[in-house]
């Protein structure tokens, strides 16, 4: 089920917001092991865990920027056709969410790691 959202949603884009997010990741696991490290490390780990909730709010924009270029794509060809369907446009209004619920997705995930990142810091 997932493979195929990610096909349909469109490889460029959703593996962009994947890559965006993998990194988001990447950056959290390396903060918080300076955070949990202590000393001075710990003072630039927390500043620098902002850097998780941007790149998060990347991976939403990407998202949008993938459905909307979608959206463009698919009205191109209705023009062409003249008419369609209204169970044909709502399929391809579907399609094209999927890059945004993704990039949304991940952006709450990233969220809520820096959240909870950020309240472990702030108690020790």
């Amino acid at each position: 089920m997932m493979f195929e959202l990610f096909v349909m949603g469109g490889p460029l884009f959703m593996g962009l917001i994947t890559l965006t997010f993998l990194i988001a990741l990447i950056v959290a696991t390396v903060n918080a092991f300076a955070i949990f490290g202590g000393g001075e490390e710990a003072a630039k780990g927390l500043l620098r865990l902002s850097y998780v909730k941007s790149i998060g709010l990347l991976a939403l924009v990407l998202g949008v920027l993938g459905q909307m270029i979608g959206l463009y794509s698919a009205f191109e060809a209705i023009q062409e056709m003249g008419s369609v369907s209204p169970a044909m446009l709502a399929g391809g209004l579907k399609v094209s969410s999927i890059t945004t619920i993704w990039g949304l997705i991940c952006y709450v995930l990233c969220l809520l790691v820096y959240l909870g990142l950020s309240a472990v810091a702030k108690k020790q």
